[in-house]
């Protein structure tokens, strides 16, 4: 090799600095996809758990929720926790949680196990989320690298839930049930293999010790105020879960009002004195209400009334998992030509749009326009996420990265318990406002007998209800939309860190 060939090989090699940045971020969204998978993996792997552990109606809902209360019980504390210990020990540390709470779940004996293994998965997941964007920072320096970074990070958060039914599916169809859990431990075991040579240590020397009446707060109202959301969605209004939601808001009023005497608080509300952090916890907690309506209103759809079997269903929502993946990627290039306002404008309202477009859908037809509308709406959906992640990590001091994330985050969750409590009690509203309807369209249809009036007519009033709330998810989504025209002057918001 000539010296003129030798100098050019060099100029085009990437330094040794920035290939390990890369594998450490490849390292980093083995966590993120697997948090995010098993949120919706148990999905298809429902009704054959329940076969062999036999957990009455109850415990099947705790089988089902107590991962997604813990983890967005625990983000905040989680985060805050990793700025302080260090977030590549918090990360590894909940790693190992998170694969001891899958063997037990694979093989628990019983559904009371299952759901301890569950809430065990859940505290393990919430170390996670947060210590692996927060670690982002310290890989990427760069901005813009930055930026693409937090895009594939993303990419594999959202694309996680999209493909966990999808993998549960699949995994069915060869092995027992445990095989959903099982499948953590080869991905957990590359990380511990490569986290601890290729993922830097960072901990901020400045933070306090964290303040444990906050964290005891924190929990202990995000906690009632999720599972009253939750619940309330499933069952209607109760007078215990209506309660037990006061009783979250109450303790989050006292740690809010806390939060404001203490000289290191655990949630920063000076935070949300930066514009653009607050237009990202809007986007997020906005985008996935919309999201968490429309993906389980047109589950429902696709099964009870297309008539399609739960893979096949699935399966449908592939094209949507891959449009959110592949404009994930790009959203922080979005940002980065358009501006983070214009693109927060433009992406929300290309949600709406999608969300508007499953009018098409009929009480006899119509999956070609649910395939086009989750398209449509997985573009928006793929850039504002990025957005929100990227700003969630540089519109703050590097130091509280984790914190910053832990709420960004904890916006996700709460946005998702929202949408389904909100959008899917107004579909159940007008639903069982049509007839003499069950408490669901399954329900009905399995009473029905071999009566088609009732299942036509049942049918024709789902798709009404799921109508109006997608409708009241694209009228939210247009909201936040003029939010961010208002709140957000081009002028303050075109200077981000992802340009």
């Amino acid at each position: 090799m000539t010296d003129l060939e030798a100098a050019r090989a060099a100029r085009t090699r990437p330094p040794t600095g920035q290939r390990r940045a890369w594998v450490g971020l490849a390292v980093l969204v083995l966590p993120v996809l697997l948090v995010s998978m098993d949120v919706s993996v148990l999905f298809l792997a429902l009704p054959t758990l329940t076969v062999d552990l036999d957990p009455s109606a109850s415990q099947q809902l705790w089988i089902l929720d107590i991962y997604g209360f813990l983890l967005a019980g625990l983000l905040i504390t989680m985060g805050n926790l990793g700025d302080r210990v260090g977030r590549r020990n918090i990360l590894l540390a909940g790693a190992a949680v998170f694969g001891i709470a899958s063997v037990l779940a694979a093989f628990a004996p019983s559904a009371g196990v299952l759901i301890a293994a569950r809430a065990l998965m859940g505290v393990g997941g919430a170390t996670l989320l947060p210590s692996s964007l927060a670690l982002i920072s310290s890989l990427f320096p760069d901005a813009r690298e930055r930026g693409a970074a937090i895009g594939v990070w993303t990419a594999f958060f959202a694309g996680g839930s999209a493909v966990g039914p999808i993998i549960g599916g699949l995994l069915l169809h060869q092995f027992w049930w445990g095989a959903v859990f099982l499948i953590n431990i080869p991905v957990l075991l590359v990380l511990f293999a490569l986290g601890p040579f290729v993922l830097p240590e960072h901990r901020s020397d400045q933070r306090g010790p964290l303040d444990l009446p906050s964290v005891v707060l924190s929990i202990g109202g995000i906690l009632p105020v999720v599972y009253a959301i939750t619940h309330i969605a499933a069952e209607g209004f109760e007078v215990l879960s209506s309660l037990i939601g006061v009783v979250g808001v109450v303790l989050l009023v006292v740690f809010v009002r806390r939060q404001r005497k203490l000289a290191e608080p655990l949630l920063d509300l000076r935070l949300f004195g930066r514009a653009q952090f607050c237009v990202a916890i809007g986007a997020s907690t906005t985008g996935m209400m919309s999201l968490a309506g429309m993906s389980y209103l047109t589950s429902v759809f696709l099964q009870s009334v297309a008539g399609k079997p739960p893979l096949e269903a699935a399966l449908f929502g592939l094209p949507m998992a891959v449009v959110v993946f592949v404009f994930a990627m790009s959203g922080a290039r979005v940002g980065a030509w358009l501006g983070v306002r214009t693109a927060f404008v433009l992406s929300l309202a290309t949600c709406a749009v999608g969300n508007l477009m499953l009018f098409g859908l009929g009480a006899h037809g119509g999956i070609g326009w649910y395939i086009a509308g989750s398209v449509v709406a997985g573009v928006g959906y793929g850039v504002v996420f990025t957005l929100v992640s990227d700003v969630a990590v540089s519109s703050v001091p590097a130091e509280r990265a984790g914190s910053a994330v832990g709420i960004s985050e904890t916006s996700f969750e709460l946005g998702n318990a929202l949408g389904l409590a909100l959008f899917g009690s107004l579909a159940a509203l007008i639903f069982r406002s049509g007839g003499d309807f069950g408490a669901t369209i399954g329900e009905t249809i399995h009473r029905s007998g071999s009566d088609p009036g009732l299942v036509d007519a049942a049918r024709e009033s789902f798709v009404d209800g799921m109508h109006a709330a997608t409708t009241a998810a694209a009228v939210v989504l247009l909201a936040m939309t003029v939010i961010v025209l208002i709140a957000a002057p081009s002028d303050r918001f075109r200077k981000t860190a992802v340009e």
